[in-house]
């Protein structure tokens, strides 16, 4: 039995840690992984909810491991709630270490998105979204 951690959830985005985006240890900012798992949780709440979403908490993240300059970052997600307008995902963000091709957790959390409309008032989640 292979008792290898994998990823929980569908990949959303694939992104190159880039020089560029270091703190002053030389390590990728927090911020910088906090906003690719951002994207990526947004990307699967448009989807779910049909339209646009915004962002409305990020909690329990947790910073496990650091990201390194080259290495490719994989965020996922999965659905964990649906409320009348709002999707809560389990964000996970993975990485494949640029010199030896490890796969490694590195940071994870939950976000919290709401459904609005063109005005930006909430709206409900449509049918399903879990099918979506």
């Amino acid at each position: 039995m292979d008792e290898t951690p994998s990823p929980r959830g569908e990949l959303q985005i694939r992104q190159l840690a880039m020089p560029a985006d270091t703190n002053p240890a030389g390590d990728i900012f927090g911020g910088w992984v906090m906003a690719q798992m951002d994207a990526a949780g947004g990307i699967a709440a448009a989807g779910a909810a049909r339209g646009r979403v915004v962002t409305v908490a990020a909690s329990t993240m947790i910073f496990i491991q650091p990201v390194k300059v080259g290495d490719v970052v994989c965020v996922y997600t999965e659905l964990k709630r649906v409320g009348r307008t709002s999707l809560t995902f389990d964000v996970e963000a993975w990485v494949l270490r640029q010199r030896t091709g490890d796969r490694v957790k590195v940071t994870q959390a939950e976000f919290t998105f709401v459904a609005v409309d063109e005005a930006g008032r909430p709206r409900p989640v449509p049918g399903d979204p879990a099918r979506a």
